[in-house]
């Protein structure tokens, strides 16, 4: 069977910091939750596959995919590294309040201590409450005795930079850099597949039964990357109908797409699947054997590395992000 762009069911996370905008902006219906703070909309996490939504494959799993088709889905060369496990988490993250402060460890010690990947990401804010503020690195030049002695004093919150964020702010988090997201915000989250967090203050929260939610601070301390940044916000430019690159990194590209008239991309050189998430607006996808793929605000559609031309004919101004490996 040949492959088409392909859109999976979203896994819908609920969060104590969840709240309705995955719903109500990005049209994600999470019933019979009363909320959610996550829309996994392509993942490879075990527990968690995602399953083809359209088409002769729907029902099949991201993980069935990949065994049949291998680099004809994922590309040669991401099949080779990866094997059967696809490489990148996309997600939808909706912040009612805001998150627990956290660091991801990187390849090498989470590969040490849970035998799984690290976690780089980047952050692309949707929309953001007024004030909406995110936590991304230090604000000043720490070291490990520093930090802990901040951390036991209860006065974390006085080394970490605080960010103002509006729609189109853009973030890289690479392992080991301290984050967290602030109330209000809506985004988008490309990161490595893993699902390895320390938690390393929760600003006192407690969960249903009344507990305090489990921190990882022993673990954190050591996988905290504590050099300081004079700017953590990705500057990059917008043009109407033309790719800009946002972020690359060895684990992922990702682009931004402003465009009302029909592109063309071509792919025959790039060895890698390619992911659309649509932010806003409409488009329907041409793919080269004639297929026409709808998408709509809010979905996230994966085209097989087997395509390497497709057009995209939007239904008015469109606003998507471009994932890939290079």
């Amino acid at each position: 069977m040949s492959l088409y762009p392909l859109k999976f069911q979203p896994i819908l996370k609920d969060k104590i910091w969840g709240g309705s905008k995955l719903k109500t902006v990005l049209n994600k219906d999470f019933s019979p939750l009363p909320n959610a703070g996550e829309s996994w909309e392509i993942s490879g996490v075990e527990g968690d596959i995602s399953v083809v939504s359209n088409g002769k494959l729907a029902g099949n799993d991201l993980e069935e995919l990949i065994e049949v088709y291998m680099g004809d889905l994922v590309g040669d060369k991401v099949y080779d590294q990866f094997g059967m496990e696809f490489p990148l988490l996309i997600k939808f993250i909706d912040a009612n309040d805001v998150l627990s402060i956290q660091v991801h460890p990187d390849d090498e010690l989470s590969k040490e201590r849970h035998n799984a990947f690290g976690k780089t990401e980047m952050w692309y804010v949707i929309e953001a409450d007024k004030g909406s503020e995110l936590i991304v690195g230090f604000n000043q030049e720490v070291d490990k005795a520093k930090y802990v002695a901040k951390l036991e004093e209860g006065k974390l919150e006085e080394i970490l930079n605080n960010e103002p964020v509006q729609k189109g702010s853009c973030f890289f988090i690479p392992a080991g850099r301290v984050h967290a997201i602030g109330k209000g915000i809506l985004l988008a989250e490309i990161q490595q597949t893993s699902d390895v967090t320390y938690r390393m203050y929760d600003w006192n929260r407690t969960d249903d039964q009344g507990n305090p939610r489990e921190l990882h601070t022993e673990l954190a301390v050591d996988a905290i990357d504590y050099s300081f940044e004079k700017k953590y916000r990705t500057d990059y430019e917008t043009e109407t109908n033309k790719t800009k690159e946002l972020v690359r990194c060895p684990y992922f590209t990702t682009n931004t797409l402003e465009f009302d008239k029909q592109i063309e991309k071509d792919y025959s050189q790039l060895d890698s699947f390619v992911i659309y998430m649509c932010l806003d607006g409409d488009f329907t996808i041409e793919s080269e054997d004639g297929i026409t793929t709808e998408v709509a605000k809010g979905e996230t559609v994966l085209i097989p590395a087997a395509l390497e031309n497709v057009i995209l004919f939007p239904k008015g101004k469109t606003e998507i992000l471009e994932v890939y490996i290079k």
